[in-house]
């Protein structure tokens, strides 16, 4: 009697222990197709650096790109379905490209021949030429002395921009521009500033780079507490993030206003909180952080103990541990949920928002008040599965285009919000993560993401928050660049460098500033340009104020 194929049972002999055996073959099959994509990977490394070209690489999903404009819209670049040939890319209208430019020098040429008699000179014709001068420039300041009668002495005082030192604020603005948005490394730095003819050395070019930036320091401090006050929502992502030679994390928290990095040796939920108090850290009790307890799951004595001694607010975490110690409360996951809800604690007293919506990517440590999850990384878990077969390619298929009309219809909800069309969208969402096909990875996916229901539809009552981290990872990209290119950080004022003018870069950009103005009007202190944290709170005012 011939047998049926393994994979095309009938449901009604799929029995549990059918099931199982299924989801363990798909897992194994999907496990081999990884292994090749890792050996594929180790081979097209082997060929970069013989320098021959790899493989091209698996293409991205695409799902936002897709659902820009609705369900049927093409991609913005003009690459989609319905995109015609001769779309063009946004901003490539015709311009004129030299009327704002501001003119330096004016060169007159003459015909390499005399005119003839009796000719008429008709104006010129304008050619304009973009150049740059790149060369060392030294001044001697000559600081004059004077011996008054009484014996006293007067002097000459140097401009407050050079702090005292021999290298100006050009070239310092030079150097923090070069590193921190051109990701150019110190060597490299060191020799390009030697071959031009300064006389400098690599202790030299680290001091440009570290010392007397206290004023930025105190302006990227600034940017998270505003944002935080300010804002209703904000997106989050880490990454790796290394630091005296160990591995160590970078966390990002921002916004379409502000982006904000902090690198730390954790990516726990307590240093999340801890990120959160924007550097003045506290603890303490308080019905919220109670509740926060309780539904963590932490023993009713253990709460208890905590209830029965509220204290006010403690300030540093050595402190807190003894006072836990103190409580007897010993265990290391009873401790953790005392410390995470205390930090909420304090953090709500300190006038944190407890409706401020965190979206994330759906990594535990930032599952706190309203967390919404990530679209594109939810359906990036649907696009990623291998099917085995033509039924199994039909339904990864016929789903994600459910997906992506679902996507769709979230982003033309959030335009104009309707409570009747958010159980209708609610009851899709039902739908489609509750569908059973005969790709049974593809059910057990479906299953844990309609786990998550509620962060997915959280945009249904909070139409305000974005339906995905794209902002996050597009800012913390420059990280993984960085990482790439320069290794990490060696001391902790090199770390917080790091962090700092990348968060002061990434927010000019948001803001519509060019970092290389703002860099000179910080060291120069032209006050042309203001406070950050102070845009960031009158954008937020003006959108704030729109129906």
């Amino acid at each position: 009697m011939p047998t049926k194929p393994l994979l095309n049972i009938p449901d009604a002999e799929r029995t549990p222990l059918v099931n199982q055996l299924l989801v363990l073959i798909e897992q194994l099959t999907q496990e081999k197709h990884q292994l090749k994509e890792t050996v594929q990977q180790l081979r097209d490394e082997i060929a970069r650096l013989k320098g021959e070209k790899g493989k091209p690489k698996f293409k991205a999903s695409g799902m936002d790109r897709e659902t820009d404009s609705g369900p049927d819209a093409g991609a913005p670049d003009g690459t989609g379905a319905d995109a015609k040939p001769t779309d063009k890319r946004p901003g490539s209208a015709k311009r004129s490209k030299t009327k704002q430019l501001e003119i330096h020098e004016v060169v007159t040429i003459a015909p390499s021949q005399p005119p003839p008699l009796g000719s008429r000179h008709k104006g010129y014709r304008d050619f304009i030429v973009q150049d740059l001068k790149i060369q060392a420039w030294n001044t001697c300041y000559r600081l004059e002395e004077w011996q008054a009668p009484d014996g006293s002495w007067l002097r000459g005082v140097l401009p407050a921009t050079l702090n005292g030192g021999h290298f100006g604020s050009e070239l310092r603005r030079y150097a923090l521009y070069q590193h921190h948005q051109c990701h150019v490394t110190q060597p490299l730095l060191h020799e390009q500033l030697t071959e031009w003819g300064i006389d400098i050395s690599v202790g030299q070019v680290d001091a440009l780079l570290s010392n007397h930036n206290a004023v930025f320091f105190e302006e990227k401090d600034q940017l998270l507490s505003t944002g935080l006050e300010v804002c209703r929502s904000i997106t989050v992502d880490d990454s790796g993030a290394r630091h005296q030679g160990k591995n160590g994390y970078v966390t990002q928290i921002g916004n379409d206003l502000f982006a904000w990095f902090a690198s730390t040796d954790s990516k726990s939920r307590i240093n999340f909180l801890q990120l959160l108090h924007a550097g003045q850290i506290s603890y303490q009790i308080t019905p919220y952080a109670l509740d926060y307890m309780r539904e963590q799951g932490l023993p009713q004595e253990a709460r208890r103990r905590v209830e029965a001694h509220l204290t006010e607010a403690i300030a540093q975490p050595d402190c807190w541990a003894q006072h836990l110690d103190a409580l007897g409360i010993e265990s290391e996951r009873h401790r953790r949920i005392a410390t995470e809800g205390a930090l909420l604690g304090s953090l709500i007293e300190k006038g944190f928002s407890p409706d401020l919506a965190i979206v994330s990517d759906g990594a535990g440590q930032f599952n706190v008040m309203l967390h919404g999850l990530c679209w594109i990384h939810a359906e990036r878990l649907v696009h990623k599965l291998i099917p085995l077969n033509d039924a199994h390619q039909q339904d990864q298929t016929r789903v994600r285009d459910e997906i992506w009309g679902l996507y769709a219809d979230l982003k033309a909800y959030q335009r104009n919000p309707d409570p009747d069309q958010a159980l209708a969208l609610a009851a899709r969402f039902d739908a489609v993560f509750s569908r059973r096909t005969s790709f049974e990875t593809l059910n057990q996916t479906l299953k844990r993401l309609h786990a998550h229901r509620k962060g997915l539809l959280l945009v249904l009552e909070r139409p305000d928050i974005p339906l995905h981290t794209n902002g996050s990872e597009g800012d913390i990209r420059d990280y993984v660049k960085r990482r790439k290119t320069s290794g990490g950080t060696r001391s902790d004022l090199g770390r917080r460098c790091r962090d700092t003018f990348a968060s002061l870069k990434k927010t000019c950009r948001k803001l519509g500033f060019s970092f290389w103005d703002y860099l000179a009007d910080r060291i120069e202190s032209r006050e042309v340009i203001p406070c950050l944290s102070q845009i960031i709170r009158q954008r937020a005012g003006a959108a704030s104020a729109l129906p």
